[in-house]
């Protein structure tokens, strides 16, 4: 059995998508300053961190790396790419009787 991708993308990628729901809410609503000044730099890590932590990851290929780009959705994206090559991997291959 393969192991489900990293606890710590995980985490990372959905901070980085509530981050930008807040920060885009705010911007489209109240715009109070001190939650711009959190929010920002808050998705702006997450998201540098999803990207690296992606393109550090030995399982992840090409689709998960370009896909973990994205801003917002992209650490999702990337989590859901690497959760099916997990699954892929993990089946039992068919015996065909000859």
């Amino acid at each position: 059995m393969h192991p489900r991708s990293p606890r710590h993308l995980r985490i990372a990628a959905h901070a980085e998508l509530i981050s930008l729901i807040v920060m885009l809410s705010n911007l489209f609503t109240v715009h109070l300053e001190p939650v711009s000044s959190l929010t920002g730099p808050t998705h702006g890590c997450a998201y540098l961190y999803v990207v690296i932590a992606t393109w550090r990851l030995e399982q992840a290929r090409t689709t998960a790396k370009v896909l973990a780009v994205v801003p917002g959705v992209g650490g999702l994206l990337a989590l859901r790419q690497l959760d099916r090559v997990d699954t892929t991997r993990a089946q039992p291959e068919e015996i065909v009787p000859s």
